[in-house]
Parts: C-alpha cells; structure tokens; sequence
C-alpha cells in the first residue's frame, strides 16, 4: 500500500516554484501510473519517482488537485469497485429513475439541468452559434471546456500538452459554430463542474446538450446515473424504450461532447469490463477511482 515516512517532508525550493501546469502533469501522470499499476500496489516513493519528484512534493500536489491524497486514490481503485457496482445497476438506474435526479443513497449534489438546441440549431450544425472556451485543470488533466450563454456545452481533454488536438476534437463535432477562445467565460463552468466544493443542490450547473434526439434521450439518461455507480448500454437502450439499440446507444455514448459532467465514463460493457472511451481507458478507470474515493468519503492518508 501507499506508505512512507516521508510524506509530510518539507519541499525543495525547485518544487515550491513549480507552476500549475507541471504540477498538473505530475498529477496526471502519476493517475496514469496509479491506474495501470494499482494491483501490485505501488509505494508512494515508487509512484513519485516515476513522476520525477519527491513523495511529500506528490503527495502536496496530488491532494490539491485531485481532491484526496495518492493513498486514497488507490484504495479506491482495490477496491475493484466497477464490477460491484456493475451488479447493482439495473436496480440503482431504475431507483434513480423513480426518485429524479437527486437518487438514492450518498449521492452527489452536482445536479444537471439541460436545455438541448433546436433540430434546426442541430441540422445547421452549429451555424450562427459562438462558442467560448477555455482550457482549465481537472483531476484529470487539463481539460477544454466549451460553454455558450446558455450553459456548458463540451468538456474534453488535452493529451501530451497538445492544446490544438483537444480545440480540433471540439470543432468536428460543431464545425460550422465560430470558436472564440475566452477563459473569462469557461472558468466558471469549469470550476463548477470539476471541483466538489462547488457542486450545489440549489444551484444546478446548466448544460447545452447539441445533439440528434436520439442522442439527447441518451445523454439525459447518464444524467441519472448517480456518482459511484455504473451501468451498461443495454441497460441505457432499456430505459430509452429500445432495447435492442445497444449498439446504437454505444455509438452515442461515445459522442458525447460534455465528458465527466454527462458521465459516459460510468458505462461499462456487459462483463464489467471498462470498454472503449474517448479519452482513453486509463482516464477512464481514473474517474471512476476519483468518484468512488469522494462517495467514500475522508480516507486516511
């Protein structure tokens, strides 16, 4: 397990001066090595000197941006949580269903209301609509994120510091929409979607979902997917009222432009195998760590 002495050493000035961006790749890498190495149960000096800094230094930056210390992390990923959950789905999804949004259990309060463009708006595809966005820190890496006055409306990722790869993945889902880089106006959002201390009941964080109808019926069905839990996509196409569209279900789960916040993440294949993702499979397992280390509330680390 992640154990050291060192921990809560003091830190070197080179890592004081460190700036956001490189702890935030730390963070990211060391998620990376965590999730692909969590079942020989790598110490804490082993993750950080993969990372390239000192154990107090990771554990430091890890907690700040991740929201729990590199020990929780892992415990959380043992805890082989997918296929447990996998198991309750069809009784939680139909609970969550019954109940609204707010759900049973030790939900959390991020709770999304929607407002889906018009087939016209959708069959232009994005002709006359401005899109701001902005590129922020996640507990997953750095994160693109698109928003319109009316809410959020992508969420994507940046792999190897390659900006212009994340903008281009958001321009082919709208490609006649004018992108206008504004950080001003995504902060916000993104603060609202990735940090917990600004999940609200009171205050659900709106978002434009741009999509067939089809698509939108599916999305607002991983809307209710409560955090911690998981389902599959014949369970989605079930609900849907077509439940011999899996597949189709699976090829919409996979466009979805609002990662996280409209959690695709938290679909699993029939197995309880993770399946594909569009940020990669390692991102993938790292969310569903992440979110069964908030349900699990403090660990001790």
């Amino acid at each position: 397990m992640l154990q050291s002495t060192a921990e809560f050493a003091p830190l070197c000035a080179a890592e004081l001066q460190a700036g956001p961006l490189e702890d935030y790749d730390r963070v990211r890498k060391a998620l990376a090595f965590l999730t692909e190495a969590w079942r020989r149960q790598p110490s804490l000096e082993e993750v950080a000197a993969h990372v390239g800094v000192s154990s107090s230094h990771l554990h430091h930056i890890f907690r700040r941006w991740a929201g729990l210390t590199p020990k929780a992390f892992l415990q959380a990923l043992t805890l082989d949580h997918a296929r447990a959950l996998l198991r309750d789905s069809a009784s939680v999804l139909d609970a969550t269903y019954e109940v609204g949004l707010s759900g049973p259990g030790r939900l959390h309060d991020l709770f999304v209301t929607h407002e889906a463009m018009s087939p016209g708006e959708w069959k232009a595809r994005g002709e006359g609509v401005t899109l701001s966005y902005g590129f922020h820190p996640s507990p997953f890496g750095e994160a693109i994120v698109v928003a319109t006055p009316r809410g959020l409306a992508g969420i994507g990722f940046v792999d190897d510091g390659d900006r212009a790869a994340a903008l281009a993945d958001m321009v082919r889902r709208w490609p006649r929409a004018a992108f206008v880089e504004d950080q001003g106006a995504t902060a916000g959002v993104a603060r609202r979607a990735f940090d917990p201390e600004a999940w609200r009941q009171d205050r659900p964080l709106r978002v434009v979902l741009i999509g067939t109808d089809f698509e939108v019926r599916v999305w607002q069905t991983l809307l209710r997917i409560p955090m911690g839990r998981a389902t599959t996509y014949s369970d989605i196409a079930r609900h849907i009222g077509a439940p011999k569209a899996a597949r189709a279900v699976g090829a919409a789960v996979g466009r979805n432009p609002i990662s996280f916040v409209v959690p695709c993440h938290r679909v699993l294949g029939r197995s309880g195998a993770l399946t594909g993702y569009h940020w990669g499979l390692t991102r993938k397992q790292a969310m569903l760590g992440w979110e069964a280390g908030q349900t699990a509330g403090p660990l001790a680390g």
